[in-house]
């Protein structure tokens, strides 16, 4: 499988962008704390499934798709996190690009093992 064909790699990737875009506004303070997590989360979920598509089996890739998912579950919580500590106000946007997100990886796992059943 090419890792940039599939929507939850470009989904993932757009939302690093936003994400990077998003912790430029976390006070400096942050910067080796909430911030450099929340980027390391949101850089985490494409490269999962990167790694993921670059492996043998479809199981590998399965792994490494709920990593992905992991990652987003820690990134969601992290901007929840920046919320609750006004440090950030999250637009519902972005919200509904993560959830997205998580979606899409979660249809393309569903479709990687209903291929396996059949």
């Amino acid at each position: 499988m090419n890792h940039k064909n599939p929507d939850a790699w470009r989904n993932s990737v757009s939302l690093v962008k936003i994400i990077y875009k998003l912790a430029e506004r976390m006070p400096e303070s942050e910067r080796f704390g909430l911030t450099h997590q929340m980027k390391k989360a949101a850089v985490s979920i494409p490269s999962n499934i990167a790694e993921g598509a670059a492996r043998d089996s479809d199981q590998e890739l399965i792994h490494f798709l709920y990593y992905s998912l992991g990652s987003a579950a820690e990134l969601e919580t992290q901007l929840i996190i920046s919320q609750e500590l006004r440090f950030l106000c999250i637009p519902d946007d972005v919200d509904d690009y993560m959830q997205k997100t998580k979606k899409v990886i979660l249809g393309l796992i569903r479709y990687i093992k209903s291929k396996k059943r059949r």
